[in-house]
């Protein structure tokens, strides 16, 4: 007698899997890594081994002490976790801040809501935006790059491009730094000043092309923050270019890349449909431009992928898939 055997979805398998994922998005991130040790030295070594063995220590601690429930430090979440953390750091933070910001990465932004998938918020940008709070002239102290800097431990502190042209937006000569092509040029390089991974945009969009053609990742959110930024400020530069700084520099300064590439795009915090993503991804945009323009702040990706991250479950609800064997309408 034949019997049916009925089994849970899914039904095909792909081969992937959270941990093979994940690890490809730490290749990903490789590239980031090596501008920022070029430029940063034994800084950017330092900072990152410092948030890794912070998120997966505080991890395995609370599963095995606290939960009780088999650790899961092997899926690469936490290891993933301490790097995106400490690529939004300066490479001259003292090493206990770096740990607090792990500790309450993981702690807080992760295992408080259960784990794995159930965060609501991007764990590294929750520990981040910790420290910025906590913290802000150590967070807001950047180390000028230097390349093959191995030995100079004091290579002294500068301003962001963002942190000058927000000043010189004040003063009405913005053209000074956007007039420049070698100032684009070294955004696109990485022979800034800011956090350790945020110095080369094109690092990141190596990583980011990786991702999406391992389909880690798809283009809806990328490109629905990318547009929106590129959208919003031509229509403020056009409106007054002595004020507002022109697109590319708000493309390729600061975190848009990094953020947009590597915690936007996050399966657990992002939206599910396609449609869904961009709306989120439009978001996340505007946000970022209105803090840079408007807000106190020279930098905006943090805030605004967080405060898109809560409006998510929203978001899923009102952009929901069709659902198969949906009945016909009839005419």
């Amino acid at each position: 007698m034949n019997q049916f055997v009925i089994s849970p979805s899914p039904h095909i398998h792909s081969g992937d899997s959270v941990q093979k994922n994940m690890y490809r998005v730490l290749f990903a991130l490789i590239p980031a890594f090596l501008v920022s040790a070029l430029f940063f030295g034994w800084d950017t070594w330092i900072v990152t081994a410092i948030a890794v063995l912070g998120c997966v220590i505080t991890e395995y601690v609370i599963q095995v002490y606290l939960m009780k429930v088999p650790t899961t430090i092997m899926d690469g979440s936490a290891l993933l976790t301490g790097v995106l953390l400490a690529f939004n750091l300066p490479g001259n933070l003292a090493w206990w801040i770096i740990l607090l910001g792990a500790i309450f990465a993981i702690a807080v932004g992760k295992m408080s809501f259960g784990g794995l998938g159930s965060n609501v918020f991007n764990p590294a940008l929750v520990g981040r935006v910790f420290l910025l709070i906590s913290f802000p002239a150590q967070m807001t102290s950047w180390p000028r790059p230097k390349m093959f800097n191995w030995t100079d431990v004091d290579a002294g502190t500068g301003a962001t491009p963002l942190e000058l042209v927000k000043q010189a937006s004040k003063e009405g000569n913005v053209d000074q730094f956007t007039d420049s092509v070698g100032m684009i040029f070294n955004m696109i390089s990485g022979d800034v000043g800011g956090s350790l991974g945020e110095v080369s945009a094109l690092a990141l969009i190596v990583g980011g092309a990786y991702l999406i053609w391992k389909k880690v990742i798809t283009w809806h959110i990328p490109v629905a923050i990318l547009g929106t930024v590129i959208v919003f400020t031509s229509i403020l530069y056009f409106y007054d270019p002595t004020r507002y700084v022109d697109p590319f520099f708000h493309v390729f300064s600061g975190g848009l890349m990094l953020g947009t590439i590597f915690m936007a795009t996050d399966y657990a915090t992002s939206p599910m449909t396609y449609k869904g993503m961009i709306i989120y991804g439009v978001g996340i945009g505007v946000i970022t431009v209105l803090i840079r323009v408007f807000g106190s702040y020279p930098e905006g990706v943090s805030f605004a992928i967080l405060i898109m991250n809560a409006v998510t479950p929203l978001i899923n609800v009102y952009m929901k898939p069709q659902r198969f064997a949906q009945p016909l309408k009839t005419v």
